[in-house]
């Protein structure tokens, strides 16, 4: 089995110094003495946390100027080798295509992607942040309504050629479906219904069985515990509530919590925080049963 590869981005330039969610705010940043120092023992601590739980990492560097460039889970959507990047609805974040793509392109020349393109010219897609493959049932799940467009759907849905079943978003403060939404390993789903339109959680509760969906509190979504990371039985996430503790324990889960309060500052956690480089459509056979 090949061993789980991430990316992530060095913290050295991370700041909030603009405000395009209701999460962010400069001078609650500004007013925390520690937070620079904090976000790097953060971001080392989940980097720990995945090569613990068998992934490997690598970095890219940090640009001053781009203080979100330290979540490439927004930068591109990856799978079976080929990534399809991403375009920026706010112009705060669009400094970070560039160099996401240079990026980019040294993976591929080093053989560890396959393609690197680009969307259609005018289509708005925030990456894998709107784009969550499930494996366990062979599709994506598509956010839109905040940040990426139904185009940008389409996109992805032409450019991998697998399905991908819409869900709207329905208020910015859950602006990008992995805010309010983890497919896991094991076949579950764990969500927050509220950040969700009726329209969209009535698809979700069609296409999954009730006893796979886990309902985060809005303790956990406002902590961003859904913003996971997760590895076989394996989840890391931001400090947890003991109500999801205790809810991923029960479906034998193993939890793993990091404190990334500065990048919750942001509006991030541990999924944005990072990238899965080596996601691949063939059906996983511990999932099999899943459903």
């Amino acid at each position: 089995m090949a061993t789980p590869h991430y990316l992530m981005t060095d913290p050295a330039h991370f700041e909030v110094c603009y405000q395009i969610n209701p999460w962010m705010d400069p001078a609650v940043w500004r007013a925390d003495s520690s937070a620079c120092a904090r976000a790097t023992a953060g971001s080392d601590a989940l980097r720990r946390a995945i090569e613990t739980a068998g992934g490997k990492v690598e970095m890219i560097p940090a640009e001053a100027g781009l203080p979100d460039l330290v979540f490439p889970a927004n930068s591109a959507t990856v799978l079976d080798g080929r990534a399809l990047m991403a375009r920026f609805a706010h112009p705060e974040r669009r400094g970070e295509e560039a160099p996401f793509l240079t990026a980019f392109h040294a993976l591929r020349d080093r053989g560890v992607l396959r393609e690197v393109a680009e969307l259609p010219p005018g289509v708005v897609h925030e990456g894998a942040g709107d784009a969550l493959w499930d494996r366990a049932r062979g599709w994506f799940w598509g956010g839109h309504g905040q940040r990426s467009t139904l185009a940008g759907l389409k996109a992805h849905a032409d450019f991998f050629d697998q399905e991908v079943v819409a869900l709207e978003l329905a208020t910015p403060h859950f602006y990008h479906l992995d805010t309010c939404m983890r497919p896991l390993d094991g076949g579950h789903i764990l969500y927050y219904p509220p950040a969700f339109t009726d329209q969209a959680l009535k698809t979700l509760r069609e296409r999954v069985a009730p006893d796979l969906l886990i309902e985060a509190d809005q303790a956990a979504a406002e902590a961003l515990c859904v913003n996971a990371v997760n590895l076989g039985e394996t989840v890391i996430m931001a400090k947890a509530p003991p109500s999801l503790r205790a809810a991923l324990d029960a479906r034998g889960y193993r939890l793993v919590e990091v404190d990334l309060s500065p990048f919750i500052m942001s509006g991030g956690a541990a999924f944005c925080m990072s990238l899965r480089l080596d996601l691949t459509s063939q059906p996983h056979a511990a999932l099999a049963a899943a459903e």
